[in-house]
């Protein structure tokens, strides 16, 4: 599926809007046109897109079509989305950070789960980038046609750890130089559905987008498609019908760990993109779905966190490294999966 992101346009009321236009693969099965754009459209939801539709602002093949309209294959679908008026300018926002360490080189920060990084469609306050202008003055930036200070690597909105900041335009650059060179540690704790077979392990597998859902990524073993990307994972604890793995990142992509995970066959706790918001293993009698609910209540999110990160200081050549602990969320999931998993070796 080929997609085109149009620029946004600006009428005499100074509304802005998303023009998206998307063609369905050859394989494409007949599929309302509400849900086929919801696949592809990050952050827009079936409610916005019908409304869309109501507005007559979705078009198949060039004619305007209702929100049960099916998608076929070839199809031509475009569709004008409103969004919230904004400026260019990214807002300080006096938002809390942890912390953990800085100096006049480097921060690192301890980011919380549900923290977007960086200002992008449907989240243009709130992220760590609004509170870093506040906290801090004259970040530089990596990229000029981006307004991203200080940001050097990010990590996934639900995913909670660790991220270190460049207060000068040396360090970025030098921190730049070690994330592209590998030469960085990261290690990330996760839980993830599954008794992991293997004590530790290899994954290797090229990362791209997904070609028939846009939100998600895929692996693509055979190199056909996207950017090489390897993570070696490690098991620390195996509790029945999940396993706490230790990852540690060769590469840097796009979900890397979680779509690993997911194609070896074991899936992030909780992750709803990649359907790990859902029983994957066990039975689906009343009384364990009922724990596995509860279990996703305490961690509504992707069970994934930045544990540690390493580095060479910028300015010092020393190799700093920082670890933080597991937030409780995940914490109080393990506690509540090792009782179960204890009580069913006694049963």
């Amino acid at each position: 599926m080929r997609n085109n992101q149009e620029s946004p346009e600006v009428n005499e009321e100074e509304e802005l809007y998303e023009h998206y236009s998307f063609t369905a693969n050859k394989g494409q099965k007949p599929l309302r046109v509400d849900k086929f754009l919801s696949n592809f459209i990050e952050n827009s939801s079936r409610s916005k897109i019908q409304k869309a539709a109501d507005a007559g602002n979705i078009f198949v093949n060039g004619e305007k079509v209702k929100s049960n309209h099916k998608v076929k294959p070839n199809d031509e679908v475009k569709v004008v989305l409103a969004f919230p008026p904004r400026t260019n300018e990214i807002l300080a926002e006096d938002i809390p950070l942890d912390i953990v360490y800085e100096d006049d080189q480097v921060v690192v920060v301890n980011k919380a789960p549900g923290m977007v990084v960086h200002p992008g469609h449907g989240n243009y306050s709130g992220t760590l980038v609004n509170a870093l202008k506040y906290h801090f003055d004259n970040l530089p930036n990596l990229n000029a046609e981006l307004d991203r200070p200080g940001l050097v690597h990010r990590i996934d909105k639900d995913t909670s750890g660790l991220l270190v900041v460049a207060k000068t335009e040396f360090a970025m650059n030098h921190l730049a130089k070690q994330f592209f060179d590998r030469s960085t540690q990261r290690l990330y704790q996760a839980v993830v559905w599954g008794d992991v077979e293997e004590d530790q392990g290899r994954i290797e597998g090229n990362i791209a987008r997904h070609v028939s859902n846009r939100l998600q990524m895929a692996v693509f073993p055979d190199g056909s498609q996207g950017k090489h990307a390897v993570t070696h994972y490690k098991v620390l604890e195996r509790l029945g019908y999940v396993s706490v793995v230790e990852c540690k990142l060769e590469t840097g992509r796009t979900h890397q760990i979680r779509v690993h995970m997911k194609h070896i066959g074991h899936t992030l706790f909780n992750d709803e993109r990649y359907g790990g918001d859902k029983i994957l293993k066990g039975t689906s009698f009343t009384k364990y779905k009922q724990f596995v609910d509860n279990c996703f209540a305490i961690c509504p999110r992707q069970a994934l966190h930045a544990k540690t990160l390493g580095f060479e200081h910028p300015t010092t050549g020393e190799m700093m490294h920082f670890e933080c602990p597991i937030p409780d969320d995940i914490t109080a999931l393990l506690e509540k999966w090792r009782v179960y998993a204890n009580a069913t070796r006694e049963e």
